[in-house]
């Protein structure tokens, strides 16, 4: 045998097996890595079969809480001062004088501009004339009276003469009064081309310059008394029967750091006819910093009310029906709320939930800070409850 022939076949045997034993090898670690594979994507299915279990810090709960609330009806509207006023002119012509300006006060009875008096002027002079004229035709008639008089004694005249001349002098002394009496509209309308400040308070609108030409009626300035507020607030007719003159409010008025106290003054009548609400205005004392047309916003405090109440962020909206999650027996449940009677706690709005039979007083419920955790998850808390459960007082809104 050919050496060379016999270790030619020994090499072919040699790879063949090596090939084999590779294939072996790649097959056996492509079956080992299915497996782990395998293992891993069914541990995975049982870890998202299985429901996580959430951790609650004390922050994230409250509960159900019996509190002593004050029945409000919630109101709203601008601030209106008790007194404004429009100076007007009262004749045409042209205005001089105006030297006022937005924010300058003004007092009772000050002189704020004129108007060009020179045509009013004029008109007094020839009433004061037409007065004297009149008044000279008196003594005329007075004397021919007297004198006829004398001669119906003597017989030189009639009677008749003597009733002429009678009537001569009522009809000049007629003419003498109607005189005066123009006199005193003259001086009237002079007196109207002084414009006046009605009331004390500061000027608000500038609406005419020096030099131009008003009309009658034409507004001049407008003065605001700021030493009284008053709010004027629309309610439905449900909300206004409980609403009484005397009772007192909380407002909060833009700009003002602190809240101002206000009182029911008197309530319209009337229902609006095309809001069909009623008009409720409260009485606001003047605080500094206070503007007319300033927002405020606040509550009447109508009656006291015993009753469990949650806060206002524990209440959810992203279902057809507002709810609050509730920890029952560990997990979490959803309860629908109505949306009704709200208040205020420490300045937390709070929700009336009177009549929710699976949220009794005492019950822990998650506040808006812990999210949404859908219904059925087991929680535990890791610490003491946050909210106290003693009752308190607050402030609740139909």
């Amino acid at each position: 045998m050919n050496p060379h022939t016999t270790r030619s076949t020994w090499l072919k045997w040699l790879l063949l097996a090596a090939l084999v034993l590779a294939i072996g090898l790649g097959v056996a670690r492509a079956l080992n890595k299915r497996k782990l594979q395998s293992e891993a994507a069914n541990a995975a299915a049982a870890a998202m079969q299985q429901a996580p279990v959430y951790q609650l810090a004390p922050q994230d709960v409250t509960t159900v809480q019996a509190l002593a609330l004050s029945q409000a009806v919630g109101v709203s509207g601008a601030l209106k001062a008790l007194q404004t006023a429009a100076i007007k002119a009262k004749v045409a012509g042209e205005l001089q004088g105006l030297q006022k300006r937005e924010g300058e006060s003004v007092s009772a009875g000050e002189v704020v501009a004129r108007i060009d008096s020179t045509d009013a002027q004029a008109r007094v002079r020839q009433a004061e004339q037409q007065a004297k004229s009149a008044q000279a035709q008196v003594a005329i008639s007075r004397r021919a009276l007297e004198n006829n008089q004398s001669l119906v004694k003597q017989g030189f005249i009639s009677a008749t003469a003597l009733e002429t001349t009678s009537n001569n002098l009522a009809a000049a002394e007629a003419t003498h009064q109607a005189a005066l009496a123009a006199l005193d509209i003259a001086r009237k309308a002079l007196g109207d081309t002084t414009l006046r400040s009605p009331l004390t308070g500061q000027v608000s609108a500038r609406l005419v310059q020096n030099g131009e030409r008003v009309a009658l009626d034409a507004r001049v300035l407008e003065v605001v008394d700021l030493s009284g507020f008053e709010l004027e607030a629309a309610l439905a007719p449900a909300d206004a029967m409980a609403v009484a003159p005397g009772q007192k409010a909380r407002l909060t008025v833009e700009g003002l750091a602190q809240p101002v106290d206000a009182t029911v003054a008197r309530i319209n009548p009337s229902v609006q006819a095309g809001s069909r609400s009623v008009l409720v205005y409260l009485r606001v004392p003047a605080v500094a910093g206070m503007r007319q047309g300033l927002f405020a916003q606040g509550q009447i405090v109508t009656g006291q009310l015993n009753a469990p109440a949650v806060p206002l962020s524990a209440v959810r909206n992203d279902k057809p029906q507002p709810y609050i999650q509730t920890v029952t027996d560990g997990k979490i449940a959803h309860v629908p709320v109505v949306l009704g009677r709200q208040g205020l706690l420490d300045g937390e709005p709070m929700l009336v939930i009177d009549g929710v039979a699976l949220a009794p007083v005492g019950t822990t419920l998650l506040r808006v800070q812990a999210g949404l955790i859908r219904e059925g998850t087991a929680v535990t808390l890791t610490g003491p409850k946050a909210a106290a459960t003693a009752p308190a007082t607050s402030t609740v809104s139909h």
